[in-house]
């Protein structure tokens, strides 16, 4: 479970990174990257992970 703090970070992270140029991991006509790092969040394929201590 992760917080909203967290997943708004990663949120962040991941779309910056296909508005740079990163492949998409889902199929998807959006071409909004926010769109598609939500729908890549909501399959549970993000490539990030929160690390705790």
């Amino acid at each position: 479970m992760m917080t909203r703090f967290e997943k708004a970070r990663i949120l962040g992270a991941r779309t910056l990174q296909l508005s740079l140029g990163a492949p998409p991991l889902v199929k998807s006509d959006e071409v909004d990257p926010l769109k598609i790092a939500e729908k890549e969040m909501e399959l549970d394929v993000i490539p990030l992970a929160v690390k705790r201590n």
